[in-house]
């Protein structure tokens, strides 16, 4: 029942007590606003680097060439890893649980990409069609590569987004244009968006793998290769057998991890996921450690009230107060005010990562990319009971005094300093 006369003198006594009532809002509002804007930015690390595997196939390996750093079958170390067309073949037959098999090359050294009057110092990468997919390469317009451009030798590109914009800018159409790679012309059949490796990917451009070999003067030759396995086999597993392969078929040791890399970005997202679990469990403790502060805090000022209050305790109930009435208008004080200071922590916390992901947007409206940092947010049923916690913690924190004074007698409590 709502009492009139009980809720103003408790307006009365936080305008006459306003040190008081700002240092008991203050630490409430403290532990859930640093809760809130700790568990939000964690979240935001976590969605960034989430946001780096999106697009990108987990279930898939890239491995590259590298230099012997053994001797092995008669040859010396520093011996240069070149992998070849029959590798494709290899690879597809000896391991079983790979599904796809994409090789890449890229024309190495400085040279330019123009269009009329304007240059770009994007790198061209001759690929296979089913590369696209397994880097996370998204059409963005026209079409991306197929299977007719690499049987054929098509001299057709797709660009990344922000080469087209580089070339063309942001209004004019690139498709059916034609540039100038390295002296030849492509005709720009496709725009494609990829935001994996920070949005790096966007500022090259792709070629059929045929076109590029015969084109650039590297037949038979390939720079990297992307793989895709089944998503239930053993990745480590995957790992040994391609080095296996790769070992007896270029000559060195399978334990010579210099003469060939293996990544699996399934294997790298779980070691960022651990980390960012470590993160996690961090940032708990730190806003648990906050919340209790603050709800030590909150006791703490509660203690003073009751202490303050005893002689007005006594004349209440030598006026027939009961005891019940006593306590529930201190509690109804602190919950009062702890809660719209945690209301208000809440609004502020949410208000802040609000604008940081606010900011993360313009930054990538105008071409930019926050890594590793994307939608800081928070679950707002944990923001919510936490508040709910705090809020009765310090209460509770309070009734044990404010019992025990509802318990003193009227004359000893006039007696009170």
């Amino acid at each position: 029942m709502f009492d009139l006369d009980k809720w103003q003198e408790i307006l009365h006594t936080m305008q006459k007590n306003k040190l008081r009532t700002f240092l008991t809002a203050f630490g409430v509002f403290w532990g859930i606003f640093m809760l809130v804007l700790l568990l939000g930015s964690g979240n935001g690390l976590q969605n960034g680097a989430e946001r780096q595997f999106k697009d990108a196939s987990l279930s898939s390996f890239w491995v590259w060439k590298g230099q012997t750093s053994t001797s092995s079958n008669g040859f010396k170390a520093g011996r240069q890893i070149q992998f070849t067309n029959a590798d494709i073949k290899v690879l597809q037959e000896q391991i079983p649980e790979l599904e796809e098999v994409a090789p890449r090359g890229t024309v190495f050294g400085e040279y330019v990409l123009k269009y009329k009057n304007k240059n770009s110092t994007s790198r061209a990468d001759g690929l296979y069609p089913n590369f696209q997919d397994i880097n996370g390469s998204k059409l963005y317009e026209g079409r991306l590569l197929n299977w007719t451009d690499e049987k054929e030798r098509r001299k057709v590109t797709v660009l990344g987004k922000k080469t087209k914009e580089i070339l063309f800018g942001k209004e004019e159409n690139a498709i059916g244009k034609y540039i100038d790679i390295k002296g030849i012309f492509f005709q720009v059949v496709g725009v494609f968006q990829n935001k994996t490796n920070g949005g790096r990917i966007e500022e090259r451009v792709y070629i059929p793998f045929s076109t590029f070999q015969y084109t650039f003067g590297q037949i038979n030759k390939v720079d990297i290769f992307a793989l895709t396995h089944n998503p239930n086999a053993n990745t480590q597993e995957i790992t040994d057998k391609i080095r296996r392969v790769m070992a007896k078929q270029h000559r060195f040791e399978p334990s010579d991890t210099q003469a060939l890399g293996v990544n699996s970005n399934q294997e790298q997202a779980k070691r960022f996921r651990a980390v960012f679990d470590a993160i996690r469990i961090f940032v708990w403790v730190v806003g648990i450690g906050t919340l209790v502060a603050g709800i030590v805090g909150v006791s703490n000022i509660m203690m003073i009230i009751v202490k303050e209050r005893t002689k007005e305790i006594g004349v209440r109930k030598a006026l027939g107060a009961t005891p019940f009435s006593v306590v529930s208008l201190i509690l109804q004080e602190s919950i009062f005010i702890t809660s719209l200071a945690g209301y208000i922590g809440l609004l502020a916390g949410a208000g802040i990562l609000q604008l940081m992901e606010f900011g993360i947007d313009m930054v990538e409206a105008q071409g930019g990319q926050v890594t590793f940092f994307y939608k800081p947010e928070i679950n707002a049923g944990i923001a919510i009971s936490a508040a709910i916690v705090l809020v009765i913690a310090g209460a509770l924190a309070g009734l044990v005094p404010a019992l025990q004074a509802a318990r003193v007698k009227p004359i000893e409590a006039l007696r009170a300093d």
